[in-house]
C-alpha cells in the first residue's frame, strides 16, 4: 500500500530565487517568472487535495515611506482590484499570529500590515503613493492576489510574507519590467542590452542590485526563523 502523501504548504513566489529560498521540508514552492497570468493558470491546474495552507512568499515594492529594503511584512490582508472596486482579502488570523511570533526576532525590521496585489509592476514613486493612498497597504507585489484567490477557492488558510526591495520613494528603472527569463531568473543579457541601447544607466542597475541584495538577505533571514513548513503549524 503506498504511503499517505503528507499535505504541504504551497509557497507562491514570483521569482526563481524566491522559490529556492522558500524550499524545504513541508514546502512546495511554485513560481511563474513574475507573470500573474501564468501563475494563475498554473494554480488552476494544481490539485488542492495535498495542500494545507497557501503562503505568498518573496520580495515586494515598498509603499510605506517608513520601510527600507530588507524590511519584512506579514500580511493582515491583500487588497485586490475588482469590477466593483478594491476588495480586501484577509489572511488567516491564526497563521498571521504564528508567523508574527516566529519572526519576532527581526525586531523593528518586521511589521504586520496590508499588502496590495497587482497585475503589472508599480514603477514610479507617484504610482506607489497613489496605491498607498487608495489601500493603506505597506507594500505591493504581483503574486499575493493570485495566492489569496487560490486559497479562497479551495477553502485553504492563506498568509503572505513579503520583503521590501525598492522603497516607496524610489522608481524602478524601465528595463526592470523585462529583465526576467521565463523561469524567473534574472536575464543578464537583457540588462546588458538595455545598457547598450542607453535604455538603462549603470547607476540604476547598481542601485537595483543593492536593493535586491538587501531584500533577499532579509528574505533569507526570515526563512531561517520560519523553520519547517514556512512556520505553518500543523
Amino acid at each position: 500500500m503506498p504511503a499517505r502523501e503528507v499535505a504541504a504548504v504551497l509557497a507562491v513566489a514570483g521569482l526563481a530565487r524566491e522559490a529556492r529560498i522558500a524550499a524545504g521540508p513541508g514546502v512546495e514552492p511554485v513560481q511563474a517568472g513574475g507573470r500573474p497570468d501564468r501563475l494563475r493558470a498554473f494554480l488552476a491546474a494544481r490539485p488542492a487535495e495535498t495542500v494545507r495552507a497557501v503562503v505568498s512568499f518573496g520580495i515586494a515594492g515598498g509603499l510605506d515611506p517608513a520601510l527600507a529594503p530588507g524590511d519584512v511584512i506579514v500580511a493582515e490582508a491583500v487588497w485586490v482590484a475588482a469590477e466593483a472596486g478594491l476588495e480586501r482579502h484577509p489572511a488567516s488570523a491564526t497563521l498571521v499570529s504564528g508567523l508574527r511570533r516566529r519572526l519576532s526576532g527581526l525586531g523593528s525590521r518586521m511589521i504586520v500590515a496590508d499588502l496590495a496585489g497587482v497585475e503589472t509592476a508599480v514603477m514610479t514613486p507617484e504610482a506607489k503613493a497613489a496605491l498607498r493612498a487608495r489601500t493603506g497597504a505597506a507594500a505591493v507585489d504581483m503574486e499575493s492576489q493570485v495566492a489569496a484567490a487560490y486559497a479562497a477557492a479551495h477553502g485553504l488558510p492563506f498568509a503572505a510574507i513579503r520583503v521590501v526591495c525598492d522603497p516607496a520613494e524610489r522608481a524602478l528603472p524601465a528595463f526592470a519590467a523585462n529583465a526576467l527569463k521565463p523561469n524567473g531568473d534574472p536575464d543578464i543579457l537583457a540588462v546588458l542590452a538595455a545598457l547598450a541601447r542607453r535604455e538603462a544607466r549603470v547607476g540604476e542597475v547598481v542601485r537595483l542590485a543593492r536593493d535586491s541584495g538587501e531584500a533577499f538577505r532579509g528574505l533569507s533571514r526570515a526563512r531561517a526563523l520560519l523553520g519547517l513548513a514556512l512556520g505553518v503549524d500543523a
